[in-house]
């Protein structure tokens, strides 16, 4: 059974904690396995490569490197801060995640 996490691709997210705190960016992937996710602008890294069909000169590219989910807190789409969040139902039954800031469904 895979981990249940807090953070899903698409989400808007700040660093917490680590080199690039404070930073925000957008999940563009979610490693539930590893807990880890990749987050648009942060982390960045230098990556040394072959020259390849894709990259026919080489050199050095420089990519999103993962944080750990612990790392990493969801934006209130309200307020714009840091915030937690929580699950409930809504009125069809469907579980929902929700902040725990300001009560405002997380879509």
């Amino acid at each position: 059974m895979q981990k249940k996490l807090h953070i899903k691709k698409g989400d808007n997210v700040v660093v917490v904690t680590g080199n690039s705190k404070g930073q925000k960016g957008k999940v563009l992937e979610v490693i539930r396995d590893k807990s880890r996710a990749i987050v648009e602008g942060v982390n960045m890294v230098k990556k040394h490569t072959k020259p390849n069909s894709a990259n026919p000169q080489g050199g050095i590219l420089e990519q999103e490197a993962s944080v750990h989910i612990s790392n990493l807190m969801l934006v209130d789409p309200k307020t714009g801060e840091p915030t937690r969040i929580g699950r409930r139902e809504d009125a069809n039954g469907k579980l929902v995640r929700y902040s725990k800031k300001s009560g405002e469904e997380i879509k």
